[in-house]
């Protein structure tokens, strides 16, 4: 598939990039130390007061850590820097560049600047689940697994449908770079499950800023909370932002003017 083959390609450029600046390595390593640091620092610190954490046991909230720092990871690897590019172009007139090429621009744009070193957040994310998973003594079967895969692309989907809905809006407005940034403090929150949030700070972390579709229903997956309304319900507004994020793509291209404008 020419995805895959896009993907690799700009994976390796950038790869060969960055080994270039190998301090960079050991800066994200630091970030990720520190983070980790204050994640389960502040679940020690919880868990010392109380058992539960809105209905969550503390393996659990571990597994949803796990999951934060995997989605996050995905999120700083590929998906906000070919957005944060993709603005950038749009504001200087390189986007013509990537409009000329014979594949679709969409797809360039969203792949267009990979950030390596966000592999480590990925790793780190995947270690800390293996970790709640022995902590709380689960054998994942394959339903489990595969409503967990099923339910962590579709969060995967619906965030970078949410992102390139923000990044779009560049088409109309001249800076919008603090938007993701907003979003990215926002995150924040998705390390935490969403059960534990006022009604209306749930319902707003849910639908309006989909951080719970990113963190908290894959974490029900993997630590078998999950029923299948909420499964249903993620796919479907996966495939829904899907088709308007398209939709909103195609009509941000035709309000394009272009760097001889």
């Amino acid at each position: 598939m020419n995805f895959f083959r896009l993907l690799g390609a700009y994976f390796v450029v950038s790869f060969m990039g960055e080994v270039a600046y190998r301090v960079n390595f050991f800066v994200q390593l630091f970030q990720t130390f520190l983070n980790l640091v204050v994640s389960l620092g502040g679940l020690a610190v919880i868990f010392s007061y109380t058992d539960k954490l809105g209905g969550w046991g503390p393996q659990e909230v571990l597994a949803l850590v796990g999951v934060y720092f995997l989605v996050g990871g995905l999120i700083g690897l590929v998906i906000q820097p070919g957005m944060e590019a993709f603005i950038e172009s749009v504001r200087d007139g390189t986007l013509d560049f990537t409009l000329i090429r014979p594949e679709d621009s969409q797809l360039l744009v969203s792949i267009g600047r990979i950030d390596i070193w966000k592999l480590i957040d990925i790793l780190l994310g995947l270690g800390i689940m293996t970790w709640a998973l022995i902590g709380l003594g689960e054998k994942v079967g394959l339903q489990q697994a595969g409503m967990f895969v099923l339910t962590l692309a579709a969060g995967g989907v619906i965030i970078y449908c949410f992102f390139l809905i923000l990044a779009t809006l560049s088409f109309w407005f001249v800076r919008i770079e603090n938007i993701l940034v907003i979003f990215q403090s926002m995150y924040e929150a998705g390390r935490w499950p969403v059960s534990l949030y006022p009604t209306w700070l749930r319902y707003g972390l849910t639908f309006v800023v989909p951080i719970a579709f990113a963190t908290t229903i894959p974490a029900e997956a993997l630590t078998n909370r999950l029923n299948l309304q909420t499964l249903l319900g993620a796919v479907a507004a996966a495939l829904l932002l899907l088709v308007i994020s398209r939709i909103i793509w195609r009509v941000g291209l035709r309000h394009y003017s272009g760097a001889s404008a």
